[in-house]
């Protein structure tokens, strides 16, 4: 009915009064006011609908108005950079002619670009920035890596301060050396961890030197001395190796206690160094009065009667020299149990070939010699004994007093017998002492007689107080260990 409707109406569209063009019927506008005026009576149609049309038209100029109203400055503010669109547009157009003929370097180049940097292949540039991003990742772990020197420098030093009572600075320090150690092996190519390891090393010198000081420490326990030389086997493991030079089994740990605590009794004993020198003018003096005895006659109470400082000074040094060479043995005997403990003379091994030992001797060269050195432990309380004999050698003879002299003789006599429980007795050598001593005073037979006399006498009474101490010992005390025998001396008898 809209379209029959058109089509009637259509001539009157092409009107040369009307400005707007041609409506379409297919124009949704045109379609539903056809249709509704289908719908509308033809008196509506005569009398209504140019009424409604007139004010509709009304209606619309007054909203064109209205909106050209309020829209004008903007619509004059547009119309300006249209105004430039007939310059724009060419170079617009210049611009995309050039962006599309470089499409296809760009694409080149991105593939170029693809195919270097592709994970599956090997490229330097690629290196250097996994590196950089894996060490950006591990900067932390690397920071605490570069501060494993300094902690095990600030162990070691409050170690140093704090002295042999510090175990846990001790083992502070000892845990990172460990876990630097372990990291060295884990990582031996790395220059950073090597680096670190070398610091370390230097660092753990110190801490040896400072181990090593504190064994020559004095009055140093058995407490101590463990722990100290267990710090040293796991800071300084090469010492822990077997000294295998000319047959010996010992660690040289061994050796480096029996040297510190050496060097500590020395200097003890160097204490007593204004006794020593008053003891060396006796010994002059009496050398004096030698040489004067021997040049001229002998006068009845000429002779020297002197000793007393030599006497406070020998007193003094056997007192510590018992001390400490017990301690130290003792204390040998307990850190290195499994020590070996040698002979006290080289085993030798020849080949006789029977019991004739002259002849054969005589007849054969000697083959296949082979010497096992003796344990440190063999030989150490011997070079003890010649310490203390070089002392009584020279200072014994002054002392004139029988008294004094057997008191102390009774004094050597019980540092021998504490030294006899760990395997070091040299009593027998105090006889050769005595006599010794004797023979350099004025070579006459009757101070012969007289001194071999007095060391007779001297142990008798010494066995007998020992005897009666060890059955006391063995009644009341029985198990009971330490140097109690050397405890009583100077006692007169």
């Amino acid at each position: 009915m809209a379209d029959a409707l058109y089509e009637l109406l259509a001539p009157y569209f092409d009107s040369p009064k009307s400005p707007r063009s041609t409506p379409t019927s297919n124009d949704p506008v045109t379609s539903k006011y056809l249709s509704r005026l289908t719908t509308l009576p033809l008196a509506s149609l005569a009398s209504q609908e140019p009424q409604s049309l007139t004010q509709s038209a009304h209606s619309t100029l007054l909203s064109i108005q209205s909106l050209a109203s309020r829209s004008n400055a903007a619509i004059i503010a547009s119309a300006d950079p249209f105004s430039s669109l007939e310059e724009t547009l060419p170079l617009l157009a210049d611009e995309a002619n050039k962006l599309q003929n470089h499409i296809p370097k760009l694409d080149a180049s991105a593939v170029s670009f693809s195919t270097t940097y592709s994970r599956s292949t090997e490229n330097e540039v690629l290196d250097r920035r996994k590196r950089a991003l894996l060490m950006e990742r591990n900067a932390d772990r690397l920071s605490d890596i570069l501060d494993l020197p300094a902690l095990l420098s600030s162990a070691i030093s409050l170690s140093a301060a704090q002295g042999a009572s510090s175990v846990t600075s001790y083992a502070t320090a000892l845990d990172l050396y460990s876990h630097i150690k372990r990291l060295q092996l884990l990582y031996s190519d790395s220059p950073l961890v090597n680096s670190v390891y070398a610091q370390t090393e230097s660092a753990m010198q110190g801490l040896t030197s400072q181990l090593i000081t504190s064994l020559r420490g004095q009055n140093i326990r058995l407490a101590a001395g463990m722990r100290t030389i267990g710090w040293l086997r796991r800071v300084a493991p090469e010492f822990e190796a077997a000294h295998k030079l000319r047959g010996s089994q010992e660690s040289l740990l061994g050796y480096l206690f029996l040297v510190c605590r050496l060097s500590t009794l020395v200097n003890t004993l160097s204490a007593l160094e204004p006794l020593k020198q008053l003891a060396d003018q006796e010994s002059q003096t009496r050398s004096r009065n030698i040489l004067s005895s021997a040049t001229t006659e002998k006068v009845k109470g000429s002779a020297y009667q002197g000793g007393q400082q030599s006497e406070r000074y020998l007193k003094k040094y056997i007192e510590i020299f018992r001390e400490q060479s017990f301690t130290i043995i003792s204390m040998y005997k307990s850190i290195f149990p499994d020590a070996t403990d040698g002979s006290s003379t080289a085993e030798l091994s020849l080949p006789f070939k029977s019991l004739d030992l002259k002849s054969n001797f005589q007849k054969q060269p000697i083959k296949n010699v082979s010497i096992a050195s003796p344990s440190a432990l063999a030989t150490f309380p011997s070079h003890l004994a010649d310490l203390l004999f070089d002392e009584l050698k020279q200072y014994l003879p002054n002392v004139q007093d029988k008294t004094s002299k057997e008191s102390l003789l009774t004094q050597i006599l019980y540092c021998a017998g504490s030294l006899g429980r760990l395997g070091g007795d040299f009593s027998l050598m105090v006889a050769m002492l005595s006599l010794e001593g004797s023979e350099k005073s004025d070579g006459s037979e009757d101070d012969d007689d007289s001194a071999e006399a007095g060391w007779v006498e001297v142990m008798k009474k010494h066995r007998e107080l020992a005897g009666r101490l060890e059955a006391l010992a063995s009644g009341v005390g029985a198990g009971k260990g330490g140097d109690r025998g050397g405890s009583i001396r100077n006692k007169p008898q």
